[in-house]
């Protein structure tokens, strides 16, 4: 697996880098050597934030942390991004079946969790509207996503709010 960190306003020293090469090296076995994890980290207030993003052949595996200390940040991320190749190593193998990228036998069984079900199903009907109006109308839902048809792009659309406070658009094909 390939390894490539980049830095925001915050320099990437070798101590930095070693310890981020040792911890993800232990989950470059679970993925072809062409693989490649894209590592951000950014200054936060007055904390440091880190995101990690492996995309396998059709399958992405994304974590991000935010800690006071840098070493702190590292090992959260690549846990968090071993427990989901454990969570979802079953229906990703059904998935993956001739992709070689990801080395599922590799990948440890997860201990007990719960599978999530499906426990309400919504109809609604989709109204054209503006990026600017979605908001408007996600604000006073007070939701965190709204789905809507963009009048712009003729498109389906999702505007969602951000963990940063600001908002995103998700804008679809067909």
């Amino acid at each position: 697996m390939k390894i490539i960190v980049t830095g925001k306003n915050i320099s990437v020293n070798d101590k930095i880098q070693e310890a981020i090469d040792r911890k993800f090296e232990k989950l470059g076995k679970y993925f072809a050597d062409d693989i490649q994890a894209n590592i951000m980290m950014h200054p936060e207030k007055s904390k440091v934030k880190m995101e990690a993003t492996i995309v396998a052949k059709g399958t992405i595996f994304r974590a991000e942390e935010v800690a006071q200390d840098i070493f702190d940040c590292i090992d959260a991320v690549a846990d968090k991004l071993l427990s989901q190749m454990s969570k979802y190593k079953g229906k990703l193998q059904k998935r993956n079946k001739a992709n070689e990228s990801v080395r599922f036998e590799m990948i440890p069984e997860t201990q007990d969790h719960e599978e999530g079900k499906v426990v309400k199903t919504k109809k609604f009907r989709i109204t054209p509207m503006t990026v600017d109006e979605a908001i408007l109308q996600m604000e006073l839902l007070q939701h965190n996503f709204f789905v809507f048809l963009n009048v712009e792009t003729d498109n389906v659309s999702v505007v969602y709010r951000r963990q940063d406070k600001d908002y995103g658009v998700l804008n679809t094909t067909y």
